[in-house]
């Protein structure tokens, strides 16, 4: 018997959030005592049962060589040494891209181009974002690194065809998890950036101590250090990049998920991740990267599949074909309105 029922928002098994998480009298949850190595090999454990490929990397080349591999996948093509070599260093390992041109590689110019051999242009996808099921996923942990300014081993990162895109860091039960973002902050400063600098691309971060998991863009931790090491967080300012506008993930029902193996079973499905990363997130002209609460996908996509409906049965124009999202004041209205207007193509009043 199955310990949880999902039930998908709008009946549709693509949906990003769950429409209610239930638990069940009789599930066994191991809330005791965890030590931060078995709380990680269970986290790992969870997502190889969701079909994640695990890999044991812990070295920049056995990283770099898994790059080259699942992007020849993805793109259907095989790279010369050559052209390996020059396409990596130039649009991937470039030492004079920041955070935030990264960023802007992975939301907006995904599709970079390769001049073959012959002299040819080819198309080289980095994420697919029109069929995001050809992209593969895949699970690595105890990444170490001893360039930069100290060794450091990271805990879990999850790789979109080959690139760090979502890094986990854990401790264990009872831990206060506010450890575990100062953590991320600390890679930050020390090593993220070093060798070829392939960890500055992951988008989002998740931290967890088994019982508390929240989530947050690398803008936050980018700029939550930009600001304390100028002075501006000073005692009672509470700003946009600060621990407290990390995230808590949640059903349709806005019950929040916080158990690191329920947030693993929902948020980590592989449709769900996907989406969030390709359709969720938002860059902003000011460069940084937003990603979208829980309540507020759910009332992207129910607006989106109402414009759907309404198009396909010809009901566009009518009050059949409208509805209401009640958010509060600061929820993220704008957000929402943006983001359902860009992947619809209409106009929200």
């Amino acid at each position: 018997m199955e310990n949880n029922r999902y039930n998908l928002v709008a009946e549709n098994t693509q949906s990003t959030v769950v429409a209610e998480y239930k638990y069940f009298v009789n599930q066994l949850r191991d809330s005791s005592y965890q030590s931060e190595a078995e709380l990680e090999q269970a986290f790992i454990k969870q997502l190889q049962s969701q079909a994640y490929e695990y890999l044991k990397i812990t070295s920049e080349k056995d990283l770099i060589d898994n790059l080259k591999k699942q992007l020849e996948k993805l793109n259907e093509y095989t790279f010369t040494d050559n052209e390996w070599n020059r396409f990596f260093n130039t649009e991937l390992a470039n030492p004079n891209q920041s955070i935030q041109e990264k960023t802007a590689t992975i939301q907006e110019d995904y599709i970079k181009n390769l001049t073959r051999d012959d002299g040819t242009i080819k198309n080289i996808y980095l994420i697919k974002k029109d069929n995001i099921h050809d992209n593969s996923l895949q699970v690595i942990n105890q990444y170490a690194t001893e360039d930069g300014q100290r060794s450091n081993r990271y805990d879990v990162t999850i790789l979109v065809n080959g690139l760090p895109l979502v890094h986990i860091e854990l401790k264990r039960r009872g831990v206060a998890i506010q450890e575990a973002f100062n953590q991320i902050n600390r890679y930050h400063r020390e090593s993220f950036w070093a060798s070829s600098g392939l960890f500055e691309y992951v988008q989002i971060f998740v931290i967890s101590n088994g019982t508390h998991t929240k989530y947050y863009s690398n803008t936050t931790r980018s700029q939550h250090i930009k600001e304390s090491s100028e002075g501006s967080s000073k005692k009672g300012k509470r700003t946009s990049n600060s621990f407290e506008f990390t995230s808590w993930w949640a059903d349709a029902t806005n019950r929040p998920i916080t158990d690191l193996i329920d947030f693993a079973k929902t948020f980590f499905a592989k449709h769900a991740i996907l989406n969030i990363l390709t359709k969720y997130c938002v860059f902003t002209s000011e460069k940084l990267l937003l990603v979208m609460r829980p309540y507020q996908i759910v009332a992207t996509e129910r607006i989106f599949t109402r414009v759907e409906i309404s198009t396909n049965y010809k009901k566009l124009g009518t009050v059949e074909a409208g509805g209401y999202i009640w958010h509060t004041t600061g929820s993220g209205k704008t957000l929402t309105s943006f983001k359902t207007a860009q992947l619809a193509s209409i106009t929200i009043y």
